[in-house]
């Protein structure tokens, strides 16, 4: 079954024989870059298997199903066995934690709540493993990722999965439009994952099965905290709860326990309203709490803008757009409005709660499917 068809010699987009065809698969061990590998492999490309270890596999970090675990470099490298092309590990562990595990610690620390994915994507496998691919006299690299590219007048485009309960837009709106024309995103215009988990079945792969990761790579059950107390010693120091009015309610455990908009477990019952944490105040070590009211945002300040339209984003005064605050909720209508090449103020015509520094705002195209971008929210929301 040919996947990701363009129009094109072949599947990939390239005037040539797919044998005579060489591609980099970015594998992590999981169904769906497996499935990307087994598909392209059957239809005669030359493909050459890559996965990245990515930390350290030792029992503080292990954790099952997680993303480029042991486990799942065997998996990786039995797929390519089965299906009969070369397979690669590369250790990228002090890289990684460079890049992505050292800011995520620290932008916790600063009271931010950080996307580690999308740096990984952007800063690792996106840039470095990308150059890998190149090196290895590679035509492009393909990657599990739900998300579709597709040819514009201008060039590639990036749009939204056809599968909108899958889409990965999110964690890929830095995606520069370099690395576009070198990426391939085969699996972006199945209908579901049980199309993905099916065509696992059919080529025999033993991961057909395999549960999804659910939880960032290095964060054993979602515990943020455990994971950056070891990583920055002291950072679990505890404070004062503070009503926004300036009442002292009570004591937190640290700052890094605490996210905005967050209401369950901060240990301040009897009051008489709901609370939720509106800001964290790094400097004094105190959490703010206030009524839901004081969570709703209409303005972003967004900086660090990857700009994916056909003209230069300062071209306009406003755009139009439809933006992502959080990556599990659905795009909103917004305007645009640039500040310079890389820094714009998004106002959101219907205000959103619980919008937070250290977060992605991701650029759409109303009424649409193409990705226009987006950039880092920052300061106080």
């Amino acid at each position: 079954m040919a996947l990701d068809h363009e129009a094109s010699v072949n599947s990939l987009g390239f005037a040539k024989a797919p044998q005579d065809t060489r591609v980099v698969v970015a594998m992590s061990g999981g169904v769906d870059s497996s499935v990307v590998a087994a598909v392209l492999a059957e239809e005669g490309y030359d493909v050459v298997g890559v996965t990245l270890q990515l930390y350290d596999h030792g029992a503080a970090l292990a954790k099952k199903g997680a993303c480029c675990a042991g486990v799942d470099i065997h998996d990786a490298r039995r797929v390519a066995e089965e299906m009969g092309f070369p397979h690669y590990v590369l250790d990228y562990e002090n890289m990684f934690r460079e890049a992505v595990i050292d800011e995520f610690a620290d932008s916790y620390l600063a009271g931010a709540t950080p996307v580690p994915c999308i740096r990984c994507n952007e800063r690792v496998k996106f840039k470095d493993l990308l150059e890998t691919a190149k090196d290895l006299d590679a035509d492009c690299m393909a990657t599990g990722h739900y998300i579709q590219r597709k040819m514009g007048a201008a060039g590639p485009e990036m749009h939204a999965a056809a599968d909108a309960a899958r889409d990965q837009s999110y964690f890929l709106f830095s995606t520069t439009p370099e690395q576009l024309s070198f990426l391939r995103f085969p699996l972006g215009h199945l209908p579901s994952k049980a199309a993905t988990r099916a065509l696992a079945a059919k080529y025999g792969l033993q991961v057909a099965d395999k549960p999804d990761s659910q939880d960032i790579c290095f964060v054993p059950n979602g515990d943020y905290a455990s994971v950056i107390e070891k990583l920055r010693p002291g950072a679990a120091d505890a404070g004062e709860i503070v009503h926004a009015d300036g009442r002292v309610l009570g004591t937190h455990k640290g700052l890094i326990h605490y996210t905005i908009g967050q209401r369950r477990g901060l240990g301040i019952g009897g009051l008489d309203e709901p609370l939720y944490v509106v800001r964290l105040d790094v400097e004094r070590r105190q959490v703010i709490v206030g009524p839901r009211e004081m969570l709703s945002t209409r303005i972003v300040p967004v900086r660090e803008i990857n700009w994916l339209g056909d003209r230069p984003m300062t071209d306009e005064q406003s755009w139009e757009i439809s933006v992502k605050v959080r990556s599990t909720r659905p795009p909103r209508e917004a305007v645009l409005r640039p500040l310079s090449g890389d820094t714009a103020e998004v106002e959101l015509l219907t205000p959103e709660d619980g919008v937070s520094p250290g977060q992605a705002c991701v650029f759409y195209e109303t009424g649409g499917s193409r990705i226009f971008g987006g950039g880092w929210i920052w300061r106080g929301a």
